[in-house]
């Protein structure tokens, strides 16, 4: 079927416009596609991340129970090497703090707190490893130490423990009124079902004569 006037012009604009921008669009849709694989290879990189980090922590938590201690610094180790920007690296190293503190290995459980403060990405488990890392400073006695980790900011969920810790400190710093003032701060912050942490704080906060 013969093409009309119009028609041939309009082919004639169309060839002449691929051959200006035909490599553009395939230059285009090739990126598209290239983004698309990248974006789905990523999300199976990371989902392959998440499962290899989870085996990983509950070892640890199975060696935490076992009082296994050797297994337990060896996986909470190949975490914070090969899996440091997950959230079971950061979890990892908050439960082996735990342990060591328990186990009166002090300066190890400051350095996993330390880790945590600096290479997590979550702020919740942040504020939780510098309440953590304070508490460690109080039983070494590094009570100037402890105030700077608890003045830090940090959100709103843990202000009430962070307030109740202060007291400790200000407690063993003899700084009486000054811990009883926390004290009651611990108590306005906390919620009203947590009894078990209130009547905590109230017996301290009685106990300066509060």
């Amino acid at each position: 079927m013969a093409l009309d006037h119009e028609e041939r012009e309009q082919l004639a604009a169309l060839k002449g416009w691929w051959q200006e921008h035909g490599n553009l669009v395939v230059v285009a849709i090739v990126a598209v596609a290239i983004g698309a694989a990248g974006w789905r290879g990523w999300n199976w990189y990371q989902n392959k991340q998440s499962l290899e980090a989870s085996a990983l922590y509950e070892m640890l938590t199975r060696a935490v129970q076992a009082s296994d201690a050797k297994t337990m610094r060896d996986a909470s180790g190949a975490l914070a090497e090969s899996y440091p920007r997950t959230l079971y690296a950061s979890l990892g190293a908050l439960v082996a703090a735990r342990y060591d503190f328990d186990h009166r290995e002090l300066k190890d459980a400051k350095a996993q707190l330390e880790w945590v403060l600096e290479r997590s990405r979550s702020d919740d488990l942040k504020d939780l490893a510098r309440l953590r890392l304070a508490a460690v400073l109080l039983d070494e006695k590094a009570y100037d130490q402890a105030l700077k980790q608890l003045d830090a900011p940090h959100g709103d969920a843990y202000a009430a423990q962070y307030a109740a810790l202060r007291g400790d400190v200000l407690v063993a710093k003899s700084q009486t009124k000054e811990a009883q003032a926390a004290y009651q701060v611990a108590l306005d912050k906390a919620g009203k079902d947590d009894n078990a942490f209130r009547q905590s704080v109230q017996i301290r906060l009685e106990a300066l004569g509060g």
